[in-house]
Parts: C-alpha cells; sequence; structure tokens
C-alpha cells in the first residue's frame, strides 16, 4: 500500500448548471498535486490537513474530523471510462481531480473501518468516515449524474483525522491498524445510498 499523490487547492468559484438553485459556488474542490511520485518533495500536514489546502464549506469538508481526503487510484479507471462516455468527451482525470487530498493504491473500501488506523510514512491517521458527495462534485466533473455513480460505484473514498503530524512524501508506504471493525467505509456506503434512494434525495 502507498500513498501516490498529494493534492492541495485554492478556495474559487465554481460554475454550475446542475443545482436549480446556484449558479456559481465557492469550493475549493478543484486540487491539483504538489508531491507525487516523479517529484516526491516533502509535504507539512498539519491538524487540519495538508498545509495550504482550503475548504469553502467546514460544515461539510475540512476541519479536525475530515482534514484529509484519501481517493484509491483504482478508480480513476472508472471515472475515465464513465466521463469519456456521458460528456462525449476524452477524459483523463488527474490525481487530486475527485477533490482528494491523498491519492492511494492497494486499499479500497470494503477493507477500511471507521476507527482504523492508517500509518503513512512516519505520521498517522484515523478513519472517520466515507465522503458524501453533492452538486459541487456533479459540477467539477461537468456530469450531473456524478455523485449518484460515486454513491452507486460505492466509490468514495474516506475522510481521516490527523494523530501525528509532520512532513509527508509521495511514494510512502501505508500500513492499517484495525481498530473495533463494526463497520466499513463500504458498509457505510450502502446505508446512505439504501437512505437517499428511500427519500428520493439525489439532486
Amino acid at each position: 500500500m502507498k500513498l501516490l499523490s498529494i493534492s492541495l487547492g485554492k478556495v474559487s468559484p465554481l460554475f454550475s448548471n446542475h443545482h436549480p438553485d446556484y449558479k456559481s459556488v465557492a469550493s475549493g474542490i478543484r486540487k491539483k498535486s504538489i508531491s507525487n511520485l516523479q517529484n516526491p518533495i516533502p509535504v507539512e500536514i498539519n491538524h487540519l490537513g495538508v498545509q495550504g489546502d482550503e475548504q469553502a464549506d467546514l460544515g461539510v469538508h475540512g476541519g479536525l474530523e475530515k482534514a484529509i481526503y484519501v481517493y484509491p487510484a483504482e478508480h480513476y479507471a472508472f471515472w475515465n471510462e464513465l466521463l469519456t462516455r456521458e460528456t462525449k468527451t476524452p477524459t483523463t482525470l488527474l490525481h487530486g481531480a475527485i477533490g482528494e487530498n491523498f491519492t492511494i493504491e492497494g486499499l479500497l473500501e470494503t477493507e477500511v473501518y471507521i476507527g482504523d488506523k492508517l500509518h503513512i510514512g512516519d505520521l498517522e491517521f484515523s478513519v472517520v468516515k466515507l465522503r458524501e458527495p453533492c452538486f459541487k462534485f456533479n459540477a467539477a466533473m461537468g456530469y450531473k449524474g456524478a455523485s449518484k455513480a460515486m454513491l452507486q460505484s460505492g466509490f468514495s473514498g474516506w475522510y481521516l483525522r490527523v494523530l501525528k503530524t509532520g512532513m509527508l512524501s509521495a511514494g510512502a508506504s501505508i500500513t492499517l491498524a484495525p481498530g473495533q471493525r463494526d463497520i466499513s467505509i463500504a458498509q457505510q456506503n450502502k446505508n446512505l445510498l439504501k437512505n437517499r434512494n428511500q427519500k428520493d434525495l439525489w439532486e
């Protein structure tokens, strides 16, 4: 298991025709890789996440409980194929495009449970919850069905709390220390999907 990329983004206007109430909204979802396997520069990770990263709505993203958003690189093929088909535009997403801070390989939602600890390099993190996509994700992807596709696929990624701060570079190895293992990220995703389907909460 390995950290492939560390990404950050600044809050900027995100234009959208994917929500009836918003034509433009502030978002930090557009993130770019600043440390990767080609250029593994050290990046400071503090209790609020990647130094220099910004979030527009701290009630939904960021803060101590959602300091780092992790996404498996294995899912990028799914998004490239889906977006190429639905937008009729050849799509090859770069790491960070899903809005994640850490792009990783070798660890999926079915294998990660709330309360598990991740040791990445010399740093330590705790798994908090899945990512719940909204209309901003639709806008960033340029496809109004992106949020629904994320939940239906189970390819949600998850948030981390930072337990031990310090410097971190792409290429660092990842080890998992199991917690109580009551509910996995995949099961949490299934529960959320069921709830949204029952209440017809799709945007």
